[in-house]
């Protein structure tokens, strides 16, 4: 027997939308300290550091979310560990983001002109001067467009996570959807909510790169 959809259906679904904002948090700000990283290892002079990093890279990007997901959750079940599905899905898209952002950082500072380095020196002041002053600020304000659309990608790949368990906004849509069998009014919100979480995102996006071109 199928239970009428009402506001108390509603509430659930936005009530769920909170674990999605956290995800996108954590993975966010997870990836953005390790691609950090990665962007730094990637532009080492060191060979078997730029190898390292670049391995990592091509894993994460080559290797779909969903069966990294996978692995992780059923993988280190299988190791008999305990994980609950948002410390797995925190993993993977921590591990996923910082791929992505780590490469997209290092284009981005690759771009600034060698001229200005060699200007720099030319000044007088040494490499960290040049990269606080010269290399990182101008990276920043080219980068700042496509990190925003980093984001974007990551609000709307949590969904991925629903697949594992992870009452977040679309799982709770799946549930409400199985319990009143309404699904035009349910994932027409779902959808609105995504919507509501990424459209301002992306013209905040386009607006900085037009800013930076």
């Amino acid at each position: 027997m199928y239970r009428e959809f009402d506001l108390h259906e509603v509430s659930f679904i936005l009530f769920a939308l909170r674990w999605t904002l956290l995800l996108t948090a954590v993975a966010f700000c997870g990836g953005a300290v390790l691609g950090l990283a990665i962007a730094f290892m990637r532009l080492s002079r060191v060979r078997i550091i730029r190898a390292i990093a670049l391995i990592y890279i091509r894993v994460n990007q080559g290797v779909p979310l969903l069966t990294q997901l996978f692995l992780v959750f059923f993988g280190i079940s299988m190791l008999g560990l305990e994980v609950s599905a948002f410390t797995a899905a925190a993993i993977c898209f921590v591990l996923n983001a910082s791929a992505f952002l780590g490469e997209t950082w290092r284009g981005c500072i690759q771009s600034i002109p060698q001229g200005q380095v060699e200007a720099g020196y030319a000044l007088g002041l040494g490499k960290i001067d040049i990269n606080r002053f010269v290399v990182i600020p101008q990276a920043a304000r080219i980068a700042s467009g496509p990190t925003v659309g980093c984001l974007v990608y990551i609000v709307k790949g949590t969904s991925l996570s629903s697949l594992i368990g992870f009452v977040e906004l679309t799982r709770a849509g799946q549930i409400v959807n199985n319990a009143t069998m309404a699904p035009f009014m349910v994932f027409g919100i779902v959808g609105g909510l995504y919507f509501l979480l990424c459209w301002p995102l992306s013209l905040l996006a386009g607006r900085l790169e037009r800013a930076s071109s």
